[in-house]
């Protein structure tokens, strides 16, 4: 669905007043532009990242003899949680079923929801509460737009007065480039060192070979070394991290190796013969792959002399 056929979620409900609201709402904190409030609520919890990540619930919670265990979808891109307090009068299940309707009309297509312990299972869903209980509902939606997919999860476990219900909406997007930058001379002062150095400027698409545009800085300064020193050779290496299959993780570390020295030979003149492209896939991971972190590490270009 084109974004511009999104209008803002209004709940289908009669407008508050803001300057009402605010006085209420902890500092910093606002109503995220695509799901207005529930009228009445205020927001005492909120927790907003440009680029972050975050394990989505997908599936029922099992019981396996380490604990239980969600099935999640791992996603990445701007992340907005919210905790509201809805006003004094309404049930959990109005407020519920409001965002729901809302969600519907606004084209979010739903990707999982629960009832209860018996629906859900046991689980901790970090600042969207807990669902480990009875008289819970969870809800996960999903809005697709051609500049990046829109989750939006609602979730509330009542439990005695409490007025408490989550939202969270995630906006699938790839993280701002250009932040790392790579020198010359502290490539040559690793090669130097080690015998080798890790690049982190040089980016492709997910399963892709084609380096794309932001690399050019990395890589002028990669052809800057060389250029100033006619007599180094490298070794121009790609590592994947461990997602997927080991052959085609081997495959594609390769490609991108040789992705890279076909743009260093015929953008910047750097002589064939002084490279040479391999591929590890992900054989030599200089951290887990067991969290984001360190996979982003994992998936790197290092030149090794020759």
């Amino acid at each position: 669905m084109s974004s511009t056929r999104i209008p803002t979620l209004l709940l289908a409900l009669l407008c508050f007043s803001l300057a009402a609201w605010a006085q209420k709402d902890i500092a910093g904190s606002k109503d995220h532009p695509l799901i207005a409030r529930y009228p009445g609520s205020f927001i005492v919890e909120y927790d907003q990242k440009t680029f972050d990540e975050y394990e989505l619930p997908v599936g029922k919670s099992v019981e396996t003899k380490d604990g239980w265990k969600m099935t999640t979808q791992h996603i990445e891109g701007k992340i907005t949680l919210l905790h509201y307090q809805y006003p004094e009068g309404r049930s959990h299940l109005e407020v519920y079923r409001n965002y729901q309707s809302a969600l519907q009309k606004a084209g979010f297509e739903e990707v999982f929801k629960c009832v209860d312990r018996d629906g859900c299972g046991d689980g901790n869903l970090k600042k969207l509460g807990y669902w480990g209980g009875w008289n819970n509902h969870y809800l996960l939606t999903k809005l697709s737009r051609s500049e990046g997919d829109v989750y939006a999860a609602v979730n509330w476990a009542e439990g005695g007065d409490n007025r408490d219900f989550f939202l969270g909406v995630f906006e699938i997007k790839p993280m701002e480039g250009g932040l790392i930058t790579v020198d010359a001379a502290a490539l040559g002062n690793d090669i130097t060192r080690t015998g080798h150095s890790a690049v982190y400027g040089i980016y492709f698409d997910t399963g892709k070979a084609d380096v794309k545009p932001e690399s050019d800085a990395a890589l002028k300064e990669i052809a800057k070394l060389l250029q100033q020193n006619a007599a180094l050779k490298l070794h121009v290496v790609g590592h994947t991290d461990n997602v997927g299959q080991l052959g085609s993780n081997m495959d594609l570390s390769h490609r991108r190796a040789d992705a890279v020295v076909q743009v260093l030979t015929t953008k910047y003149s750097i002589a064939a013969p002084r490279l040479d492209a391999q591929g590890v896939g992900p054989l030599a991971p200089v951290a887990s792959n067991d969290n984001e972190g360190g996979r982003a590490k994992n998936r790197r270009v290092e030149l090794v002399k020759q």
